[in-house]
């Protein structure tokens, strides 16, 4: 992870790139904001009778979902949200450490500020948010912190190709071949940026490819999985990636509060079976509960994870076209978790005796051989320290894991009956790394751990066993099973939404969650409302509950 700004088309490239012209279309769904209020204005008329309004079920209470249901109350429809959690947010969820310190155990960042909402809803919300600067922390294999000019020569080197991977990707996606991986990419790059003519240029390599593994905390997958034939699809949304430091709860609450107000939620509310239109005579389409209950809809939104998605396809009747379960089963999804440690004190914020470092932001561990028993085979670490956030401050690590890290940790925890052998697990396995940081003494109380907290989205399976979606190796028509996916089955009444069908820009992020529900929320507005002009025009009174008319608007 890393404060970087992954966006690289500049303004002038807006006008040809795949990114922001898929972001226009999606965005706007061509839908003028005039016809947008005259569209509302009808809805809201015309549904005042209850027993009228078309009734839209959304499976899943997270950002997608509570946004989707946000629109489409504004625009006059009866909402029921069915949410398998007891609480709302999905993958957006807070935890409080022991020490009284709030803490998001899923999103904890803003990619991109550039017409941003959820910028907007921080702002809105104020919520803190955190920036540092970009020195670079950076321990190397045996644990010597490189001086700060090494290490931003290798920040500076890893971030530069990782921008040539995009424009790369961009620019020759179409001749790329499918099994090309970023790795690749990293590797021939190395070779050109450092030349065997430089003085022990085999080490400078070695670390500079050490370094390019924390793309992984971006993506939760290995940099050798990466697609780079797709790797386009990754470009984030202009402007900085800032750290959520005051949580995402306070923007949750914001969102959710239209469906609270308006919708029907019903929590602890597994879904079994999703039935389209065509399976029942009076063209509704259903929902079956895993306690066998079956409720009826005009449309169904499904928000689940794209995870969820891959393990329940026969959860579906009629099956979902060939093509939308290509989509599903091609896009990758990434094993990304969280682990906090809090201590008496930010000790890492205070120099050595005798030295000058310290570190504020971020710091990696590269490839360590000192940890043998604990890390065999040698997987990076990388924090973000939570000492040096203004008012949100609290002398916490945050490490990220992902790939077999993450899958050993996480089962390493679950084989553990208490807590107390959870928690000395966790101290003893990171403790090679936070042992190495400025001021650290093992005899000083401020320098042990006080609290912890370890994510186990792997072992959760409402989130999909997984984190969010990402671009493996191997893939043919990236760009096109996201749209599948987007498009969902509209003559089904079957609509999908979440961070996997957002724009492209927005992919894998909150943004792209709430956008994508934003997005089904207008198609089905605007497909009632088409249907109703049509009725009017043929002197029909009545309701237009065809979900056909929504087949119409390409997504």
């Amino acid at each position: 992870m890393d404060a970087h700004s992954m966006s690289v088309t500049s303004a002038a490239g807006k006008k040809t790139s795949r990114i922001y012209q898929d972001l226009k279309t999606s965005r706007l769904y061509g839908v003028s904001s005039r016809r947008q209020s005259i569209m509302d204005s009808v809805l809201k008329l015309e549904t005042l009778d209850p027993s009228r309004r078309p009734h839209v079920g959304i499976v899943g209470a997270g950002f997608a979902g509570l946004k989707c249901a946000d629109v489409l109350l504004r625009n006059g429809f009866r909402v029921t949200m069915l949410e398998a959690r007891n609480r709302l947010g999905g993958r957006i969820f807070q935890e409080r450490l022991p020490n009284g310190h709030l803490i998001d155990i899923g999103a904890n960042w803003i990619h991109g500020t550039t017409e941003n909402p959820i910028m907007d809803l921080v702002k809105e919300t104020k919520t803190t948010v955190g920036v540092w600067d970009n020195h670079s922390c950076i321990y190397d294999e045996d644990g010597r912190l490189l001086p700060l000019e090494e290490g931003e020569k290798y920040s500076t080197l890893m971030w530069d190709i990782i921008e040539d991977a995009f424009e790369y990707s961009n620019k020759h996606g179409a001749n790329i071949d499918p099994g090309r991986s970023l790795l690749d990419f990293f590797q021939e790059q190395v070779v050109k940026r450092i030349p065997d003519t430089q003085e022990d240029y085999q080490r400078q390599r070695r670390l500079l490819l050490h370094m390019a593994e924390l793309w992984g905390n971006f993506v939760g997958s290995p940099l050798r999985t990466q697609s780079l034939k797709f790797f386009w699809l990754e470009e984030c949304i202009e402007g900085e990636n800032l750290f959520c430091a005051g949580t995402y709860n306070k923007v949750l609450e914001k969102v959710a509060q239209p469906a609270i107000d308006g919708a029907d939620i019903r929590y602890k509310t597994r879904i079994s079976e999703i039935y389209g239109k065509s399976m029942a005579q009076n063209n509704m389409a259903r929902v079956k509960t895993a306690d066998g209950q079956v409720l009826e809809f005009d449309e169904v939104v499904v928000t689940c994870p794209l995870g969820w998605l891959k393990k329940n396809l026969q959860a579906f009747s009629p099956p979902l076209p060939d093509r939308l379960c290509q989509g599903i089963q091609n896009i990758g999804y990434g094993s990304l978790e969280k682990v906090y440690i809090s201590f008496g004190t930010a000790f890492w914020l205070s120099p050595s005796p005798g030295e000058s470092r310290i570190v504020q932001g971020f710091c990696q561990w590269l490839a360590p051989n000192y940890a043998q028993d604990s890390n065999p085979n040698r997987c990076l670490s990388e924090i973000v320290e939570l000492g040096s956030l203004g008012a949100a401050a609290h002398p916490t690590l945050l490490f990220y894991l992902y790939g077999e890290q993450s899958q050993h940790l996480t089962s390493s925890l679950r084989s553990l009956p208490s807590r107390k052998e959870k928690d000395s697990f966790i101290y003893d396995y990171f403790k090679p790394y936070y042992s190495r940081l400025p001021s650290y003494d093992e005899s000083n109380a401020d320098c042990q751990p006080t609290a912890c907290f370890a994510t186990d989205w792997l072992d959760d399976d409402l989130a999909g066993n997984g984190s969010y979606s990402n671009f493996q190796t191997g893939l043919l028509e990236g760009d096109k099973d996201v749209i599948a996916m987007r498009s969902g089955v509209p003559k089904e009444g079957i609509w999908l939404a979440g961070e996997h069908t957002a724009p492209f820009v927005a992919l894998g992020t909150v943004t792209g969650a709430y956008w994508s529900g934003e997005h089904v929320a207008r198609r089905i507005t605007q497909g009632y409302w088409r249907g109703r002009e049509k009725e009017k025009e043929r002197g029909v009174v009545g309701v237009v509950v065809d979900g056909e008319k929504g087949a119409e608007i390409q997504g």
